[in-house]
């Protein structure tokens, strides 16, 4: 009688199907960013992240508008790897100590967010994910779209002072510039128009706007905002210590919304970069398209800050989980 011959599975093959991607992640040696990265780590962490940017917002508005300002001086320099909240100590120089920087305030506060991820889940979220998630949180906060945002970054173990210069562009830079330094980390022109929208909160300090005010008065400026601008910042010579400052959007100064997009088609553009937006031709049609259409613009501004949050993370074995956003383990 013939034998029938059982064919089992090897145990081996469906080990394959776990195995290979995690192979393939080693030897690529990235593994992606990706929705609720903690899940099951750390699940209650966006949470905690929220309601701390709300706690921080409530003592302290100003701080949403420094959420927002971290990502853009933390991505746009190589990585979005928390390399801006590391301190000067030996062997690392602050990227906090350059110019750019300048004006830049409330780190301490990134403290307050990390001490509570690390009260429920010590050692597991990133600070670099705290600086995506806490901007995600504060355009929330500043009246701006709710931005779906992938997490998984690692913190780099070095900062880049050097590299700050010739990464951020200045108030002074010429437009064309700016549009191919967002260029080179994947933001088109119209997304570079709408993240330069941030411009609608915040303000800008007399250091940087008083060329356009003395010896004569910048051409390109509306004579009554002129005017306004000299009352802010009376003397061509101001101390950089001063908080003498003017705002870029009067009606919302706390609301990340269009105004400013119709401000610099009155000629009320702060800073140099803001004029140029809406008198080059390559940015003022997305000038005009802003202004008209703030659901437009909030769009835009969504898609802009989300590539900018991506922009060549640490991730996998790349970096590490500071304890301490401050310091390098």
């Amino acid at each position: 009688m013939a034998m029938k011959r059982h064919h089992h599975q090897h145990p081996c093959s469906s080990l394959i199907f776990l195995v290979l991607p995690l192979l393939l992640q080693f030897y690529l040696g990235k593994s992606e960013l990706q929705l609720n990265y903690y899940a099951e780590s750390c699940p209650n962490a966006e949470e905690i992240i929220k309601q701390q940017v709300i706690n921080l917002y409530n003592k302290h508005g100003n701080t949403a508008v420094s959420w927002v300002r971290n990502l853009f001086h933390d991505c746009i320099v190589k990585s979005c790897d928390a390399s801006l909240l590391l301190e000067t100590v030996i062997g690392v120089q602050s990227e906090q100590e350059s110019d750019r920087s300048f004006g830049m305030r409330n780190f301490k506060y990134v403290k307050t967010i990390k001490d509570a991820l690390e009260k429920e889940c010590p050692s597991t979220v990133s600070c670099a994910d705290i600086v995506a998630l806490s901007a995600r949180d504060g355009i929330v906060m500043l009246g701006g779209p709710r931005i779906e945002m992938k997490t998984g970054r690692k913190d780099s173990k070095g900062s880049y002072l050097t590299e700050v210069e010739t990464n951020i562009p200045n108030h002074n830079d010429s437009i064309q510039s700016v549009l191919s330094r967002f260029q080179s980390i994947g933001i088109d022109t119209e997304g570079t128009v709408a993240l330069l929208g941030a411009h609608s909160v915040g303000r800008v300090h007399c250091v940087n706007l008083v060329h356009r005010l003395y010896p004569t008065v910048d051409p390109t400026l509306n004579p009554d905002y002129a005017e306004y601008l000299k009352g802010r910042c009376p003397s061509p010579d101001p101390d950089p210590k001063a908080v003498l400052y003017a705002r870029n959007d009067r009606e919302t100064p706390m609301i990340i919304d269009n105004f400013y997009y119709k401000n610099l088609l009155k000629n009320k553009g702060l800073l140099l970069i803001d004029q140029q937006l809406a008198s080059d031709p390559t940015t003022s049609p997305f000038v005009e398209k802003m202004a008209a259409d703030n659901g437009y613009f909030q769009d835009q501004f969504a898609r802009a800050v989300r590539l900018l949050s991506e922009n060549n993370p640490l991730t996998g074995d790349e970096g590490e989980i500071r304890k301490d956003c401050r310091f390098v383990n």
